[in-house]
C-alpha cells in the first residue's frame, strides 16, 4: 500500500526539517508551552538531546524560526512518538505531517518497522493526521492526562513499508 498523506507545504518553500540542537531549546520549549496544557520542562528536552540514546529529536524551521518540533524514541524496531507540535501560527499547513513523515522514514532507515503513540481523546486534529498515516486505535489509557484526567488513545502504525517520501 502506498501512502503519501496530503501535505500542503507548497506555500512554505523555505521549510526545512533537521535534527534538533541544544541551541534550539528556547524555541522548542516555547512551541511546547503554547501547544500543550502539560508542557515538558526545558530540562526534559535537554535530556533527550544529551543523555537519551534512544531519542530522535527533529525540528521544522522556516526562515530561521522553529515552527514545529518532535521527539521520538527508537526502541529496538519501534518508533514511539513522545511529542509533536506545530506552532499555532503555522497549523493547518501540513507541517506536522511533513515532520512526522520525515521522522518515520528516518526511523525506518534505522530499522524501525512500526510506530506507536498516545494522543488525547479530544485531539481530533491530531487523531485525523495519525489516521491519514495509517495509525489505528488499539487501546486506551484511562485518565492518563493529569490536568483533566482525560483518556489517552493508543495508536499504532504496524507497517512503515507503505510510507513514501513526499
Amino acid at each position: 500500500m502506498s501512502l503519501n498523506p496530503s501535505i500542503h507545504s507548497g506555500d512554505l518553500p523555505g521549510l526545512s526539517i533537521r535534527k534538533m540542537a541544544l541551541n534550539d531549546l528556547e524555541q522548542v520549549v516555547a512551541i511546547d508551552q503554547v501547544s500543550f496544557s502539560l508542557p515538558w520542562p526545558q530540562r526534559s528536552f535537554q535530556f533527550e538531546l544529551t543523555d537519551n540514546e534512544t531519542s530522535r529529536c527533529w525540528v521544522a524551521e522556516l526562515d530561521g524560526r522553529l515552527i514545529a518540533m518532535m521527539v521520538g524514541w527508537l526502541i529496538v524496531d519501534e518508533l514511539h512518538v513522545a511529542t509533536i507540535a506545530t506552532h499555532p501560527e503555522f497549523r493547518g499547513r501540513g507541517i506536522g505531517k511533513r515532520l512526522l513523515l520525515h521522522a518515520l522514514l528516518s526511523a525506518k532507515q534505522e530499522g524501525a518497522v512500526k510506530s506507536f503513540l498516545e494522543v488525547r481523546e479530544s485531539n481530533a486534529v491530531a487523531r485525523k493526521m495519525y489516521f491519514d498515516f495509517g495509525f489505528v486505535e488499539d487501546g486506551r489509557r484511562k485518565e492518563y492526562y493529569k490536568d483533566n484526567n482525560e483518556d489517552a488513545i493508543l495508536m499504532t502504525l504496524n507497517d512503515l513499508d507503505h510510507l513514501e517520501p513526499e
